[in-house]
Parts: C-alpha cells; structure tokens; sequence
C-alpha cells in the first residue's frame, strides 16, 4: 500500500492493538487453510495435522493458529535453535528452514518438520512465517531410542534466497519411505510460508515496524493480563493428583503425578518423583511438556486468552531432567502424545479440587493410532495411511460428553471412509460408537468408537498404539469410570506383538477407542435422559436396569 496509509503515533490505542492483533491470526489461520488445499498427503489435506504460527523477530509467539495444542511445543522452540546455530547477518530473505529433532532442532517428535520462513521488511528481520506438517512416512521402526524413529534434522536451510537446496531435499526424501508425497507436501509448507511473509510485509508497508513492534508488546502484555486474572480465580493452595500409565510398549504401569502450587496470579506444576524415561516411544521433551501444561492452565482459566507468548509468563513448569515427562537425548518421542494426554488428566486432576464446575471428567486419555502400510496392488507404489482416533469427551458439571471426538492436545479431524478407502487398499466395515464405554452418572461420559479394517492385499503391515487398556477414564465426583481400549483380530491372524503385525487379503482387525468419565451420581440422572440413551443405543439394558434402576426388558 503507499505510504500515506502508514499508522504514525507515538501511543497505541486499543483499537489499532486489536485491529493489529486479528490481523495476526488473519495471517496464521490463511496459511493453515494455504497448507491444508495444497498439501497432498491425506494425513494433512483430509485430517489436517498441522499448525502455523507467526513469531516476533525474537521468537515470541504472536499467535498459534487453532489446530493442535501440541504443536506449540515443536514449533516454541524452532526460532531459538535456527538463531543459537545461524547469525542473523547469515540470514536472508527468501532463506527457508527446517528442522524436527526433538534436542536439536526445537521440535518434539521426528514426523512432525517444522518449516520457518524469516520475514524480512527494508532489510531488516521482523518475524518469522512458521508452520509445522505431521509427514505419516517413518513406518516399521523401533522405538528403543530416537536413532531408531528416523532422520533427525536439525535446523537446516531448505531454500537459500528463494533458490532450493536440492542437496538438502534430496537427503531428505532419500530417508522417506513415500518420497513423492513428502516433496509434494514439503512444497505446500513452502507455499504456506510465503503466504505469510507477503501478507506480514503487507502489514509493515501499513502500520510501519515501529508501530507493530509496540502492538506486538501490547498483545503480550494482554495475554499475560487475562491469564493472571484467570489465574487468581483460583483459590490459593496446594492441590496434588496422580494417574495410572500404560501403553502396550510398556510391561509395567507407571504412576503420574502432579502437585500444584496457586498464588494469587500465578501457578507452578511441580512433576517431581515422576518415572524415568523409558526405553519406548513415549517420552516428552520440555517443550513437549510445557506446551501441554499451558493448554491445560488455559482451559481452566481463560480458554479465550490471545494464545501467545504472554500467557506463558505466570505459568511455570518443572519435571527432573531424564524423567519421561523431561527426556533427554537419546530417549524415543515418537508416541510422546499418549503420554502428554496423560498430563492434561492430571493437572486437570488436581485442579478438579479447587474449581470443581470447571473441571471435566477424564477424555480417553490417548492419542490412539493406526497405521496401515505396504505395497497397493493398484499402483503398485508403497503407501503409509495413519490415522489419530478420537473417543470420548468427559461429562461436564452441567452436561454429557461427547462421543467419538479427539480431545485435549490433538484436534485432528477425521478421515472420511471415502477418502481412505479411495486412496488405499483398505476397506472400512465397521465405523459405530462402541456402546457403555461412556462413564455412568448423573451426566454420562462420552462414547468411544469402534472401527474396523479389513485389508485387500497381502503382507499389510498393521500398527496400533493406545493407552487406557489397563487403567481407565476417571469419573469425578461419584461419576463411574469411563471404557478402556482395546484391539481385536480376526480368526487366524497372527497374535499381535506390541499391537503390530501382518495381515493377508481378506483379514481384518478392529481397534476400540476409550470412552470418558461420568460426572456425578448416576441416581442423580433423568430418567427421561436414560431412556433417550437407551433408545439411541448408547447404553445396554443391563446397563439401564442395573445401573440406573430403569425397568426394561432385553
């Protein structure tokens, strides 16, 4: 625009702030939608597993696009690793980055490359276009430590000066096991980032980087505001919960806790005495950590605060260095969200103590995950499907849960059968919430789901990953427990080891999601609710009779 449009003003009005402030989510949430309609992959184009976010020239987060909660902890860290490794004089415009190493490229597990554009404004730095893509490639892998999970890259130039580093891509998709749809997605990472640097450009031709620079400190002094005013409507004290974790990687249920400290405007999580890491892939890294702890704060003080970096300041988080909840290298992270999931349950846990109306009773409490592979007869090219399954959503003080949806520090969609049985030698049987897996109380626990698999060729490879097998969604405050997860096969195939194995032409597998808590006394249910439940099969009539004193017949 020309320059007579520039904003000149020595003080920030809270209109300009605001108008500023929407412009910067305007930016972020077009290139998601940019890298969701060019990318190629299902994973990314149909379930949308990716996040974007716009970054200060420093590496504050001015805004995360809504998409996924964790994202946040690869993508928090990406600016600081490119600028520890890269002098800023280095740094041109035009210059794209990558990277997706849990230790030394700021991110949290190796399937999730973070792409960072630097943004530059009459040559000098002014921010950062960032985005992140989850690429399903690294398949039939061990899990002991993260040299088995794939190609670690640390931060790394892609494009130097706009001019690609052909070098660089072609190590890159050397690694791949579906090389032409990662170069295809890598592109639509690259398009998404040069959206946003044109549209941030646009913004400094407007306002002028003095102005913004000023607006950008006013949007986190804004943020930090709502999240301690948040903050102190929680009574003063110390509240303290712990949970059962298990995975099917795991011969051994470990025990999570969590004991928090509220002081007037601030909280600290302390997650001392926690479990080492462990020799499977389900480890965090600090900033997987704290990206899941401030999702967890902000949902129960302000789930409408600016998600910036000023909401951060008066949360603080610690867990011991080689713990699981704070890896070090060379500890696995490839499930690490299975046990994130687990964290949300038990800050939300603890706080249930202090702020009950607030409080949900236990998600499912995973990231349940399928992933299906092997050579389609059809193209006769290798093909990666993965899927992240929801379940149920906790009952509510005033409300049921909500059946068959993805919860806390996951926000992928589903893939729609069609899509799936379209793209790949797969067909889906059997898709139908899984009845009496939602928790029984006076309000009922959402339901888990039911989805089954049968496969068209043989030598499929088959990989499932859950959590709540052992344990299960807690209800709260005399709400019962909501259902497990598990995994079924057909006659004749294989026992699964570690829930993974082959399946010929024409076998099947089924893979059942937890459910979620109930909240209250069932006794305390309407019996008009019970008889809708009852009708729409999601419960059983022995649950109907025996649970909720309901005179039916089977």
């Amino acid at each position: 625009m020309p320059d007579e449009t520039r904003i000149e003003t020595a003080t920030v009005d809270p209109v300009t702030v605001e108008v500023i402030g929407n412009a910067i989510a305007s930016i972020a949430d077009e290139m998601g939608e940019t890298l969701i309609r060019a990318s190629y992959s299902t994973n990314i184009k149909e379930r949308r597993d990716c996040s974007t976010v716009i970054f200060d020239a420093t590496g504050r987060t001015l805004y995360q696009a809504e998409h996924i909660p964790i994202h946040l902890g690869s993508l928090m860290g990406v600016v600081s690793a490119i600028l520890e490794r890269h002098d800023v004089s280095e740094i041109a415009e035009g210059d794209l980055f990558i990277g997706n190493d849990a230790y030394t490229g700021g991110g949290t597990h190796l399937p999730d490359i973070v792409a960072a554009s630097p943004i530059f404004y009459e040559g000098a730095l002014v921010g950062w276009a960032t985005n992140l893509a989850h690429h399903a490639d690294f398949v039939d892998r061990g899990h002991a430590h993260i040299y088995q999970e794939g190609l670690r890259i640390p931060p790394i130039r892609l494009q130097r000066g706009g001019e690609m580093q052909q070098d660089v891509l072609d190590l890159v998709l050397l690694n791949c096991q579906v090389p032409k749809e990662r170069q295809a997605d890598l592109r639509a990472q690259i398009a998404a980032n040069r959206f946003g640097v044109q549209r941030f450009q646009a913004m400094c031709e407007r306002y002028g980087v003095p102005l913004l620079t000023r607006v950008f400190d006013e949007l986190l002094d804004y943020a930090e505001r709502r999240m301690r005013a948040g903050i102190a409507t929680i009574p003063d004290g110390t509240y303290s919960f712990e949970d059962q974790f298990e995975c099917d990687e795991l011969e051994e249920i470990l025990t999570f806790r969590v004991r928090i400290e509220v002081k007037g405007d601030e909280i600290e999580l302390d997650f001392a005495n926690n479990p080492p890491q462990v020799r499977a892939g389900l480890n965090m890294v600090e900033t997987a950590l704290l990206a899941t702890v401030y999702y967890a704060v902000k949902t129960v003080t302000d789930p409408d605060a600016p998600p910036n970096a000023g909401l951060f300041r008066p949360i603080k988080a610690t867990a011991e260095p080689g713990s699981i909840l704070n890896a070090v290298s060379p500890a696995a992270v490839n499930g690490r969200t299975n046990t994130c999931q687990r964290v949300v349950d038990v800050v939300h846990g603890a706080l249930a103590q202090a702020v009950p109306d607030r409080i949900i009773a236990a998600c499912n409490g995973a990231v349940t995950s399928s992933t299906f592979s092997g050579v389609n007869p059809r193209t006769g090219n290798f093909y990666v499907y993965l899927e992240t399954l929801g379940g149920g959503f906790g009952a509510r003080a005033t409300k049921d849960g909500l059946d068959g949806v993805q919860v806390h520090i996951t926000n992928t969609s589903n893939l729609p059968v069609e899509g799936l049985e379209s793209e790949y030698p797969l067909r889906v049987e059997r898709y139908e919430l899984e009845r009496d897996s939602g928790g029984d109380g006076k309000w009922r626990g959402g339901l888990g789901f039911r989805r089954q698999i049968r496969s068209l060729h043989d030598e499929c490879r088959v990989s499932m990953r859950g959590t709540r097998a052992r344990s299960a969604p807690w209800g709260l405050f005399g709400g019962h427990d909501g259902g497990s997860y598990h995994v079924e096969s057909d006659d004749g195939v294989a026992p699964f080891k570690l829930s993974a194995g082959l399946l010929m032409e024409g076998q099947s597998i089924a893979i059942v999601t937890p459910g979620s808590g109930g909240y209250g006394p069932p006794e305390e249910r309407d019996p008009e609710l019970v008889q809708r439940d009852l009708r729409e099969d999601r419960i059983s009539p022995d649950v109907a009779r025996d649970v909720y004193g309901l005179a039916v017949e089977d």
